[in-house]
């Protein structure tokens, strides 16, 4: 196991970007140059809306989509352009769990078979299969019997849990969620994030979890990284960025998260984001948020800031809250 606390992976400076069909080079800069770090044993998030670029981070890391350049290191191993044969090695240690549990299980094979199926494809012996099946099974809250089921026996958040199951089939040591609750019933939510914060605290997992809904992440994650228009524009833990955003888009993030409290969520003041998000075929040349920016300056339609450290703790890529970029 990896010492806790220790660098699990290490991204630097990821680029993916994609040709633009007819174009003369052309490219959709889906990703554009953002550098974390995951920690042993903790949850780091990726947050921001639709189309920012925090599921093709996610498919970049597993190598579901191609690398254009950068850095990603698993324990220090470079990993960002693995073949084939080396990516399947990878699988013991990397596992995904996405959105839809229901479009991640083949409807006629039976719930056994579908979590035993990287088993298969690592090589292991028939016996050592149904064992580590009803330890799985064990593991995420559901009856042994269920191994005969097929998933539409089962309920959305039962679904899940199978698919959790299969993705620690082999043990891995960092699970990248990819919305993983966001397509369960409300009531079934909670359930799904205590089982993930229980199986974090017995097998040391580390977490990439991958939402748009800051309420969720604020249950769950350790740090958060704010990504808008393929950038990170806001990163740090997540009580400090919570308790005192810094940069625009994260405060409009964060004040649109429902209170408890009516009386509070009446009094606070929701900011509302004008205009729609750039395309990344033709994005800002300075600040990526610049037209949509409540305190912009004249200089972010033209310099584009980097992240700087900022008082509340986290960092922030602003020319009017982080100036240092501005400043140089």
């Amino acid at each position: 196991m990896t010492n806790p606390g220790s660098t699990l992976l290490s991204v630097r400076d990821l680029k993916i970007h994609f040709p633009i069909r007819g174009s003369q080079g052309g490219v959709v800069k889906a990703v554009d140059g953002i550098s974390f770090d995951i920690p042993s044993g903790r949850t780091v998030a990726l947050v921001g809306e639709s189309g920012c670029g925090k599921s093709t981070t996610a498919y970049g890391i597993i190598g579901l989509e191609p690398v254009t350049s950068g850095s990603i290191q698993f324990e220090g191993r470079e990993i960002a352009h693995l073949d084939k044969q080396s990516r399947r090695a990878l699988a013991t240690d990397i596992q995904i769990v996405f959105q839809d549990p229901s479009a991640a299980l083949n409807p006629k094979m039976a719930i056994g078979d579908s979590i035993g199926e990287p088993l298969v494809i690592q090589g292991w012996r028939r016996d050592e299969r149904k064992q580590r099946v009803r330890e799985l099974l064990d593991l995420v809250g559901l009856p042994e019997a269920y191994a005969e089921r097929t998933p539409n026996a089962l309920s959305g958040g039962q679904r899940q849990r199978v698919v959790i199951a299969r993705a620690l089939a082999l043990s891995p040591k960092l699970l990248v969620l990819d919305e993983p609750v966001s397509a369960l019933d409300v009531s079934i939510r909670s359930q799904i994030l205590n089982l993930l914060m229980e199986l974090q605290k017995e097998l040391g997992l580390s977490y990439l979890f991958i939402s748009h809904d800051l309420s969720v992440v604020r249950h769950l994650a350790d740090d958060v990284i704010v990504m808008y228009l393929g950038t990170v524009v806001e990163e740090g833990g997540a009580e400090a960025l919570f308790e005192a955003p810094q940069h625009p888009y994260t405060q409009a993030l964060i004040s649109a998260i429902p209170l408890p409290d009516p009386r509070a969520q009446r009094s606070r003041e929701r900011i509302i984001l004008k205009g729609d998000l750039p395309s990344p075929l033709n994005p800002p040349t300075g600040c990526p948020f610049v037209g949509r920016c409540p305190i912009r300056i004249e200089p972010c339609g033209t310099i584009r800031p980097s992240l700087q450290p900022v008082p509340s703790g986290t960092r922030a890529a602003c020319l009017v809250r982080a100036p240092a970029t501005l400043a140089a």
